[in-house]
């Protein structure tokens, strides 16, 4: 008899075969020709543009739409890549819902802002379809960088070095170059293969080498890396997962939902992945709506995200929280775990109601328990393996300016350098401002 979601336990093909694909597919499907003309219409194409200072790669939102809107959609693509070169990435994961399009005069006039995120997927999917890099590289500089992490800063840093003539190595740990592009985001917001087709389209600039399997403290060290290279930077994420101080949280069925999001984007067959019937989140942010969603996806019968403090707190956005909800993801608030307990071959997950006072949260004395077959830990991630010698910053690597750390020759961005918001297009942001930094210092140490 085959599976179903009233099946007991963690268990593969809960679903029908053909509810896979609808479930993994395209969540937001691409504009056509005459979608994107229609919606480009609809931008004012405002002077001084509020979209564009709520963008943290800072596109000239209005110049790349008003470039669609005229037929013209390579333009436009080149309009967005030259500021955020993940701009394909982005136009699928970024909360342009809190961002551009929240701050769109449309929005704010109708309620209803002209669709950025749409329009900048049409844009670069179309140079990206007909196989074209609108940048050529510089006359080589004779300069070398390592580039540490292959994610959207890595990539971002390594594209703008060497655009600008330099050669550059990047180093990664895992066995694919994109970081949480390629690990950590969820299914059905970059289907197919994209995360690597655009890694691959970004490397036909030239000059960059990619070297998996590399992680600092395996297999190289930062002092290795200063000694080969004229200067370095650091972009390699938080691999570290926040403990939930809670007994019980080594259990077998409690893992870190990065970990299962990342089983799950690997994974060829969906329906070959074990979900449990139950299946409880614990966290308010992005990855607890993403491995909450697609548990649900999956198959899973009751999933529930749980967060210790009040809903208008959760770092995840209204717009993916009501997701969640839709995809009947249930969402409590103001409980904060307590104890795993084993539970007839199951788990219990006893959680204590919070109050988010002016002395803090503090539990009420009440609790409750929820039954789990898996419980995901969403709760932050941490800097693992920080190289000795840089000063910190509240648990990440410390920067000035645009990415420089306490050590000459080095510079950092992204997640695992402090400051800034835990976002791709933030992310992208650093990586760029970081390169254009290296490339002036090289250039005046050379002059």
């Amino acid at each position: 008899m085959s599976n179903s979601q009233l099946t007991p336990g963690v268990v593969p093909g809960r679903l029908p075969a053909d509810a896979y694909a609808k479930n993994f597919g395209d969540h937001e499907p691409p504009l056509d020709m005459h979608e994107a003309r229609v919606a480009a219409d609809r931008c004012y194409f405002c002077h001084d543009a509020p979209c564009i200072t709520a963008c943290p790669t800072s596109i000239d939102i209005p110049l790349f739409i008003r470039q669609i809107a005229t037929g013209t959609p390579e333009a436009a693509a080149k309009t967005i890549l030259s500021q955020n070169i993940l701009g394909g990435m982005c136009a699928r994961v970024c909360p342009t819902e809190t961002l551009c399009e929240e701050a769109c005069v449309r929005e704010a006039a109708e309620g209803k802002p002209v669709e950025i995120g749409r329009l900048q997927r049409y844009a670069t999917d179309t140079v990206m379809a007909a196989g074209v890099h609108p940048f050529t590289r510089a006359a080589p500089t004779g300069r070398s960088v390592a580039v540490v992490g292959a994610g959207p800063a890595g990539l971002a840093a390594a594209h703008r070095l060497a655009m600008l003539g330099h050669d550059v190595v990047i180093y990664d740990a895992r066995p694919k170059a994109g970081g949480l592009n390629e690990y950590g985001i969820a299914q059905y917001k970059a289907v197919g293969d994209f995360a690597q087709a655009e890694v691959e389209w970004l490397l036909k600039i030239g000059g960059i080498t990619v070297k998996t399997g590399m992680a600092l403290g395996q297999g190289i060290t930062l002092a290795e890396l200063q000694k080969a290279h004229d200067a370095v930077f650091l972009g390699m994420g938080l691999a570290g997962v926040n403990a939930l101080r809670a007994a019980g949280e080594d259990l077998p069925g409690v893992r870190p939902a990065v970990d299962f999001i990342a089983e799950l984007r690997q994974a060829k067959d969906k329906s070959a992945l074990p979900i449990g019937r139950d299946v409880v989140v614990i966290g308010g942010g992005m990855t607890a709506v993403d491995a909450a969603v697609q548990s649900r996806l999956l198959g899973a019968l009751n999933v529930t995200i749980v967060y210790r403090r009040g809903q208008e707190k959760m770092s995840a956005s209204g717009y993916e929280q009501d997701h969640a909800t839709s995809a009947g993801v249930r969402i409590i608030c103001n409980a904060s775990p307590v104890a795993v307990h084993p539970a007839g071959g199951a788990l219990e997950v006893e959680f204590a109601y919070t109050v988010d006072g002016p002395d803090g949260l503090k539990p009420t004395g009440e609790t409750f328990r929820l039954r789990a077959d898996q419980v995901f830990k969403a709760i932050g991630q941490t800097l693992s393996g920080a190289p000795e010698g840089l000063e910190l910053a509240g648990g990440k690597i410390a920067v000035t300016g645009a990415g420089r750390t306490s050590v000459p020759g080095i510079w950092a961005g992204g997640d695992c350098a402090a400051g800034g918001e835990d976002l791709t297009v933030t992310a992208v942001a650093e990586g760029r401002d970081a390169a254009l930094d290296i490339h002036a210092t090289l250039m005046a140490a050379r002059s």
